[in-house]
């Protein structure tokens, strides 16, 4: 795990090289172990080690092949290297135990389809200079970031927003379309990111430069790998792979040359990890959980469950309101991306760099992949009520706005936003459930209205009658939607900027490429029951306790109301004047949203609140770069 920078085809080589070099000591909190910087006439490329696997300095980037044709720079874990590496043998002499060299010989042997080959989450850029090729990759599920810019022929990149920003030739803007979706979403999706011109890199892609060529190919289709019929196979021999695929995943995740834990919280998906991994280490697995003092938000008492029956070394992280805002502001200046989500991973991953470790898993992906969230029954409920739809489009808005004007509610104004839409199918559906604020919301907020949305327009072209992903199961169609909106643009990101924001590794078993295949290729009858992750549940039933089991899905959300109206009430309203920087924010809407929240008004959720304050904060943090 570490932070890579760089660019390619640069016009004055000093100024390149001292770029990268500031970008490198930015961005020094994702790799502290070592740092360097290689140039030739072409590129210049940075890199900051966090030491996992292989922690000779033979193994430090950037790094070269034999003949110096070949430099490369990665970020991230290739978990079946010994495997490749016992297939690469006979063509390449090894000089580390690394999964980095690993990767070039790769390279070396299969050119750009090597890619294909990796199992791991990884970003990466190499430059062939026998090719005359420039290359940047990224995992399938963009579980690790890739940042990059085009500029005046030239194409710098980062693992940080916040290094892009060091560059003093490119002037950068945010603009409202961006602030629109994260507005919606509490996120801006990939490619795009809250500044111009930066993009993301798309997950599953190589940016291919050679011979004057530029383009992005896609390596990986998550539906494409999910049509294998399994419909054969009875619920039995289901449940056993299953069983099998994940701790198969886990036996990968474990390899490790530094301490390392399993993030516990007690529910289903981390209870299950610290099962596997107990089954596979020789030595007492590491735990952590977070405590809090308000009751309702704690899950002490079934993390201890599963800590006493695996035996593990459990540790406990109380977390008070007056804890977090002593981490607020630390936190807030190293995140890259503004984002609602993550901030109970920076406390949780400084409290477990603090005990030694440096490497942790975590149980995220299993809820869109297993249909753990109410997303899936609300969809569920929505397909049985189609006849809805039988009715004019000048009834339903009828209909819509009696029933957001007598009923006033959150959910009664999704309801109300689905009856007006044209079509009553998942693509214009589903973005309701993620949504923060609506489009009248937004336009009282910035005067913007949008003519789509990321998550319809994905859906759209993916999900609908004539696409490939039309034949899924609807359940899968679900959470290939989750998979490539919500989790891959707010948690993945949030887990990576926050964890290696302690120079933390996270490893997440539940996206292995072929565990997500499998699952998403299973028709909906093996997943549906009246509580949630059926299938995952009953493939473990055995190997967790009863309580884990039939216990109530709560999970890991901070008590952030009660804290904003109190202990972190400055800090909020501070937040939301910081969006005054941008001149299009109507600050009016945003100070009565604030009074309507202190008041307990339902229709102003602190999820609400607390989006503007994340965003009000990172502007005003960036204010230097992105306001000039």
């Amino acid at each position: 795990m570490c932070g890579i920078n760089g660019v390619y085809n640069y016009s004055d080589l000093s100024s390149a090289l001292e770029n990268v070099e500031l970008m490198n000591k930015v961005s020094i909190h994702r790799g502290p172990d070592f740092s360097a910087v290689y140039n030739d006439d072409i590129v210049v490329f940075g890199h900051n080690r966090l030491s996992i696997i292989d922690l000779k300095k033979e193994a430090n980037q950037p790094f070269l092949s034999f003949d110096k044709n070949l430099a490369l720079v990665f970020n991230g874990e290739i978990y079946n290297f010994k495997e490749l590496k016992e297939e690469l043998k006979d063509n390449y002499q090894f000089l580390t135990n690394s999964d980095t060299e690993v990767l070039l010989a790769a390279y070396l042997k299969w050119g750009e389809k090597f890619v294909s080959k990796l199992n791991g989450m990884f970003a990466f850029a190499i430059w062939d200079k026998s090719k005359d090729q420039f290359i940047l990759g990224r995992d399938r599920f963009g579980i690790k970031p890739l940042y990059f810019i085009e500029h005046n022929q030239a194409i710098y990149f980062s693992s940080s927003i916040k290094s892009l920003l060091e560059n003093k030739q490119i002037s950068f803007s945010i603009d409202k379309k961006d602030v629109d979706d994260y507005l919606q979403y509490g996120t801006v999706h990939s490619p795009e990111t809250i500044v111009s011109p930066i993009k993301m890199l798309p997950k599953a892609s190589l940016l291919i430069v050679s011979d004057d060529d530029w383009k992005i190919d896609q390596y990986f289709n998550i539906i494409a790998s999910s049509n294998n019929q399994t419909s054969s196979l009875n619920y039995e021999d289901i449940k056993c792979n299953i069983k099998n695929l994940v701790c198969t995943s886990v036996k990968k995740r474990l390899i490790s040359d530094v301490p390392f834990g399993v993030f516990l919280s007690g529910g289903i998906d981390s209870s299950i990890l610290v099962a596997a991994a107990a089954q596979e280490s020789v030595n007492p697995i590491n735990t952590f959980s977070v405590v809090f003092e308000e009751e309702a938000f704690n899950e002490s008492k079934y993390s201890r469950l599963v800590a006493k029956k695996y035996k593990t070394n459990h540790s406990e992280i109380k977390l008070t309101a007056k804890d977090l805002l002593n981490e607020l502001e630390s936190s807030l200046n190293l995140m890259d991306h503004p984002s609602i989500d993550g901030l109970n991973t920076y406390v949780i991953c400084k409290a477990a760099k603090q005990q030694g470790l440096t490497m942790a898993i975590s149980g995220l992906g299993a809820d869109e992949l297993f249909a753990g969230y109410p997303v899936f029954k609300q969809s569920l409920s929505l397909e049985s009520k189609k006849w809805l739809y039988s009715f004019p489009p000048i009834l339903r808005k009828i209909f819509s706005s009696l029933l957001t004007s007598f009923k006033p509610s959150i959910q009664n104004q999704k309801i109300g936003g689905i009856l007006n839409q044209k079509l009553f199918e998942l693509p214009y559906y589903y973005p309701f459930f993620r949504q923060i604020f609506n489009e009248n919301q937004i336009d009282k907020l910035i005067n913007c209205r949008t003519n789509g949305t990321y998550p319809n327009e994905w859906g759209i072209n993916h999900l609908e009658p004539g696409t490939s992903g039309y034949g899924l199961p609807f359940l899968s169609k679900i959470s290939v939607l989750e998979l490539e909106t919500y989790l891959q643009n707010v948690l993945l990101r949030d887990v990576d900027q926050m964890s290696m924001a302690n120079s933390m590794e996270i490893r997440v078993p539940f996206l292995d490429h072929e565990l997500v295949s499998y699952v998403l290729s299973l028709e909906d009858d093996f997943k549906l029951s009246n509580y949630p992750k059926k299938l995952l549940v009953d493939s473990f039933e055995d190997w967790l306790p009863k309580e884990i089991i039939y216990r109530k899905k709560m999970g890991f959300v901070l008590p952030w109301e009660s804290w904003m109206k109190k202990e972190l009430k400055e800090f909020s309203y501070e937040g939301l004047m910081g969006l005054s920087n941008l001149e299009f924010f109507n600050m009016k809407e945003v100070e009565r949203l604030w009074a309507s929240f202190l008041t307990s008004d339902k229709l102003v959720p602190w999820y609400k609140i607390w989006s503007l304050v994340i965003l009000g904060k990172w502007m005003s943090n960036n204010k230097n770069y992105v306001f000039q």
